[in-house]
């Protein structure tokens, strides 16, 4: 029970539309460095779920400043990025690999880290509500519970970024792009303002 419950309720959170899918949905159609992406989405919310059952969620809550941190850093990448989709939109392109110039691993593996890291939802929603919802089930009960979130954020981000390129017909044409780009513009700057209110 605990490891269906860590599942069912990991799966609630990550599985709404936010930076982060958006961002993992925009390189599966680009077929672009996806395996790094998906993997580097899941590890990190592996390290963070087993840090907020071993007790991280706790000295979070007590730490003003790393929330704060998180927000006005989160809100500020968010813009920024938005600004790029904006600016993409504007200039739209295929998703055939000949029609786009490919991106460097390690700038896209940075930018994964970006929305991962700096946005303080995922400290609340990953590190203190799943760590402190496993704490409830006991000593050997936690874990089971953190191996069914993991296993839920795994199976979900192998299946937004390997799944996507099923849309590839659809993203054949550079207005269909377009489209994309100006809806990641606005959730980013959704999100982003979002953020900074009181």
């Amino acid at each position: 029970m605990p490891l269906l419950a860590g599942f069912a309720t990991s799966l609630s959170l990550i599985v709404a539309i936010g930076a982060q899918n958006a961002f993992v949905l925009r390189q599966g159609l680009r077929r672009e460095h996806v395996l790094p992406v998906v993997l580097t989405c899941a590890l990190s919310d592996a390290l963070l779920i087993s840090g907020g059952i071993a007790g991280l969620g706790a000295l979070l809550t007590r730490s003003q400043l790393a929330l704060d941190m998180a927000k006005y850093g989160g809100a500020a990448f968010l813009y920024l990025y938005a600004a790029f989709a904006l600016k993409r939109a504007f200039n739209p392109g295929s998703i055939s690999p000949a029609d786009h110039a490919p991106t460097a691993l390690r700038s896209v593996v940075l930018t994964c880290l970006a929305f991962t890291y700096l946005n303080p939802h995922v400290y609340l929603d990953t590190v203190v509500l799943l760590g402190s919802l496993a704490n409830q089930r006991g000593t050997d009960g936690r874990w089971f519970y953190g191996l069914g979130a993991v296993a839920a954020s795994f199976i979900w981000f192998f299946s937004l970024g390997f799944f996507s390129r099923t849309l590839t017909p659809v993203f054949s044409r550079p207005r269909a792009w377009q489209y994309l780009d100006t809806a990641i513009a606005l959730l980013m700057t959704t999100i982003a303002t979002w953020l900074l209110l009181p």
